[in-house]
């Protein structure tokens, strides 16, 4: 492996505009000099994330000025062609529901696995060692490609395939959703969870509307519930 080509100091966030991705974005800029951030467009169905991920860009720096010097260039990368093959009720208009193998039909054959090879072949190019995304084993949807040990063999396969030595970061991977909020309280304040109130977005509906104690959103879908879960978990905790 090159180690002297890669930035050891640089990071590149896999981020969506969603609380996870906020909260990890957030967790790079404590961490790293150089932050990059990176999104992908596979036509989901909630593709109003793509809009919001700019809003929640501007908010950190407008807000967080220690961060702002240290967050870099954004990437945005037309992965169409995945919701072209993938017949998923986050690429399709169908109801949300479990399939007969266990798994719901939200899970997007190869996503993850894809979006982490399109940023490693970014993170080449921009001489990048660390990639940070915000999957997730403790409250994730039973998706394989969340698991620890996918990531691991990821990571594994992309320096192997590459010749770098990439580390893959996943702050997430064993926390619960009121543990995730509570990770954006120790690493931005209030300032951070009004923002990832106010302007991040989940649900997969598209939905915006009025304002929650939890954020924006329809409140039913399998994303909202989850966030709504664990936001109440940790208020919780707090009173």
């Amino acid at each position: 492996m090159n180690d002297a080509l890669n930035d050891s100091k640089s990071a590149l966030v896999l981020f969506s505009g969603g609380q996870d991705s906020t909260t990890c974005l957030a967790w790079a800029l404590e961490r790293f000099d150089r932050v990059e951030t990176i999104a992908f467009d596979y036509r989901q169905r909630h593709r109003i994330e793509l809009d919001q991920r700019l809003i929640v860009l501007e908010e950190v720096r407008r807000r967080f000025p220690q961060w702002k010097e240290k967050l870099g260039e954004d990437h945005f990368i037309d992965m169409g062609v995945l919701g072209q093959i993938s017949e998923t009720s986050l690429t399709r208009d169908v109801a949300f529901a479990m399939k007969k193998d266990g798994l719901p039909n939200s899970f997007v054959p190869g996503r993850n696995l894809l979006f982490f090879t399109f940023a490693a072949a970014v993170a080449w190019r921009r001489n990048i060692r660390n990639m940070v995304g915000g999957m997730c084993e403790t409250d994730f949807s039973g998706y394989p490609d969340c698991r620890d040990n996918t990531i691991k063999a990821l990571q594994v396969a992309l320096n192997l395939g590459m010749d770098r030595s990439f580390v893959l970061h996943t702050p997430l991977m064993w926390l619960d959703k009121a543990e995730t909020w509570a990770l954006a309280k120790e690493l931005g304040g209030d300032a951070l969870v009004e923002t990832i109130l106010e302007h991040t977005h989940t649900c997969y509906e598209s939905a915006r509307g009025p304002m929650n104690a939890w954020g924006r959103g329809c409140g039913e879908c399998p994303a909202c519930a989850l966030r709504k879960r664990g936001f109440e978990m940790w208020t919780a905790t707090k009173a």
